[in-house]
């Protein structure tokens, strides 16, 4: 069986509604996850924008959320989490907050990469870290992933 990420806000490749953006309430959308391997020992997941900050000009991929060593027993996050399992961290996101930062795109309808792997290990404790040294950190250790999109365009 594969890893499977999936959202009740919104299917993949769907819309993700104004609630989980900044021109709304700003919380994190539930997710829920199965399929993981047997040798699960941890999971990160990452949030992302590549179409950053115009989709026909993207420079660069804005990080929303990055949370690693979520325990092998999780099997998702619900709406506006608050509390993460413990054992979890927040890596710095590019809002330079550790916490959820939603949609928020200037120009255009963006794609969100929610992207879970299934590592075989739990991460050792990176400190204040960055997406970048979340990935690096993993290298190697990635048993399976799964991806969900959904898209946010401003309205106005």
């Amino acid at each position: 069986m594969a890893l499977v990420l999936t959202s009740t806000a919104f299917k993949d490749g769907g819309d993700i509604p104004a609630r989980y953006t900044c021109d709304s309430d700003d919380v994190s959308p539930p997710l829920a996850w199965f399929g993981a391997p047997p040798n699960t020992q941890s999971f990160v997941l990452i949030v992302d924008d590549p179409d950053a900050p115009d989709p026909h000009a993207p420079r660069i991929v804005w990080v929303h959320w990055v949370v690693y060593n979520l325990p092998a027993t999780c099997s998702g996050l619900p709406e506006a989490t608050a509390q993460l399992p413990v054992g979890a961290k927040v890596a710095s996101n590019d809002f330079k907050k550790t916490k959820y930062g939603g949609p928020c795109p200037p120009i255009g309808k963006h794609h969100y990469f929610h992207k879970l792997y299934a590592l075989d290990i739990s991460l050792p404790e990176l400190g204040r870290t960055s997406k970048a040294q979340v990935e690096h950190a993993m290298a190697g250790h990635v048993l399976a992933q799964a991806q969900l999109v959904g898209c946010y365009q401003r309205r106005g």
